[in-house]
């Protein structure tokens, strides 16, 4: 692969070629934060999405913020980091609900479930070179847009989770 400047930064950065015929990003695993807001009557209403850059792995599709685990970093930590790297959310304001984990054995990506910490309002935006831009989508518009194919077909599972948790 040639390297594209900026997203090289972390040990776990690189590709593993999975079981699975794909090439993955993370060579210890990746994960991703899916962050929802609520309405008064707890309903999920609108979700953070991020463009991806055209120079990433799938650009140009939205998707989570998220990427590499970091070695001895755990999904939740490496989420929050890379969702604070790449969209400016600060850990302290995200509340964790839960994990939803695609294991392909060598390799896997856990999308973290989050809310907003009661009481705070997180405003999201492109912090690096990995985001074209970076919005809450209302939940109904999610569809809408041309998602990373592996999102696309995890999000009915993940909306569901997080709308029980």
């Amino acid at each position: 692969m040639t390297e594209v400047p900026g997203f090289f930064r972390h040990p776990g950065d690189g590709w593993v070629d999975c079981a699975c015929g794909r090439r993955h990003w993370g060579l210890v695993g990746a994960a991703g934060l899916l962050l929802v807001r609520r309405d008064a009557e707890g309903r999920v209403t609108e979700v953070v999405l991020q463009h991806r850059s055209l120079e990433s792995h799938q650009g140009g599709t939205w998707g989570v913020p998220g990427g590499a685990i970091v070695p001895g970093e755990t999904a939740v930590e490496g989420a929050l980091r890379e969702s604070h790297e790449e969209a400016g959310i600060s850990p302290g304001a995200v509340r964790v609900l839960g994990e939803h984990v695609l294991d392909h054995g060598p390799w896997s990506y856990t999308t973290v479930l989050a809310e907003e910490t009661p009481g705070t309002v997180v405003d999201v935006r492109p912090t690096d070179s990995e985001s074209l831009e970076v919005r809450w989508v209302p939940v109904d518009e999610v569809t809408d847009r041309e998602l990373l194919p592996a999102f696309a077909a995890a999000w009915p599972t993940l909306l569901a989770a997080v709308e029980a948790a």
